[in-house]
């Protein structure tokens, strides 16, 4: 298992690769779905997809009830303790969450993982790598190097350890686009977990590395390792 890989050459938007594996006639959990962005594209695609989609934060679950989609159940809980019976999911999916959970409780999440996972079912554990431009940018004023690490140390000790096998390991890469460096703002800066270090001199400094990488209209390429993972 690699924490880092330098030389990625598939492009590809992140729902592409999940449509490669099998969802059909499954029940389906994402763990840590956010806004639901990603769980309506799952659920909107193939079909008989039961997919139950769990979020930690009370407002935001309140928000994704209100989308009332007929094949989404939203759950209150997160992944260190899943509201959901033993051998009863047959994928799991974490998009760029795993690395949210508390270090203390990693472990302790993957056990539920695990827990709930029918046997040879699998969990998809999508994370952000701390490398390229964009990153260099957040990392200004939110620097998730060490949380990245600990998250991928603690899925490796899972492997290392049994716990779950490594049925597959990708690396890939998707464009991010911003019309200028107010679009980067808005949609990186202007975040409640940033606020407080949203100060005058280092808006001033991220501008000053964003229009470094050619200023307006701004393509990155933002790196991703995939672990998917087994019950066994």
């Amino acid at each position: 298992m690699k924490l880092i890989e330098k030389n990625i050459t598939q492009t590809i938007e992140e729902i592409y690769l999940i449509e490669t594996l099998n969802l059909n006639n499954k029940t389906i959990l994402e763990l840590g779905c956010g806004e639901a962005a990603m769980t309506k594209k799952i659920s909107q695609n193939g079909f008989d997809r039961k997919i139950i989609a769990c979020e930690v934060d009370e407002i935001q679950h309140k928000k994704n009830l209100e989308l009332d989609i007929e094949n989404i159940e939203f759950k209150l809980c997160g992944a260190q303790k899943i509201d959901l019976e033993d051998n009863s999911i047959d994928f799991i999916f974490m998009f760029k969450s795993f690395h949210h959970i508390p270090k203390e409780l990693m472990n302790q999440a993957i056990n539920e993982i695990k827990r709930v996972l029918k046997p040879n079912g699998l969990a998809y554990i999508s994370e952000p790598l701390f490398d390229g431009q964009q990153n260099e940018l957040i990392a200004i004023f939110h620097d998730e190097e060490q949380v990245r690490i600990d998250a991928f140390e603690a899925i490796k000790t899972a492997v290392e350890n049994e716990q779950l096998k490594l049925f597959k390991e990708i690396f890939f890469q998707t464009e991010v686009v911003y019309e200028d460096f107010e679009d980067f703002e808005k949609k990186q800066m202007n975040l409640t977990y940033n606020e407080d270090n949203n100060s005058k001199e280092m808006i001033e400094k991220v501008k000053e590395k964003f229009n470094s990488y050619g200023g307006g209209k701004t393509t990155f390429l933002k790196p991703f390792r995939v672990d998917i993972l087994q019950k066994i």
